[in-house]
């Protein structure tokens, strides 16, 4: 179960550079959209700017509406239940593969 939600965890690391790249790229679009103006190209750059600009990357949602909703979600039922076995099972304590294997290897 800890397994599952360190890979979760990758996971959603992934989600939080989508949401940091999507914000470099619309500030990015910013200046290319200078450029456009720049180039005299102002009518294309008008267009992409109408349909861009503040545009939500899913319906009704920007990349930051998404991470809240994935935290306050399936992230945070599934750290619930990954606690819940760990409590039920190892009295709470995390990494006890980890920590055998740790002593195993100092102690050879």
């Amino acid at each position: 179960m800890t397994e599952a939600l360190e890979t979760l965890e990758r996971a959603r690391g992934h989600l939080y550079s989508f949401h940091q790249l999507v914000g470099e790229a619309d500030f990015k679009l910013d200046e290319a959209l200078q450029s456009l103006r720049a180039a005299d190209a102002g009518e294309l750059a008008e267009r992409i700017e109408r349909e861009l600009v503040g545009r939500d990357v899913l319906p009704s949602r920007w990349t930051f509406q998404v991470i809240e909703e994935f935290d306050d979600g399936y992230w945070k039922v599934f750290r619930e239940h990954e606690r819940a076995v760990r409590e039920a099972l190892t009295g709470g304590r995390r990494h006890v593969f980890e920590a055998k294997l740790k002593a195993r290897r100092q102690s050879g």
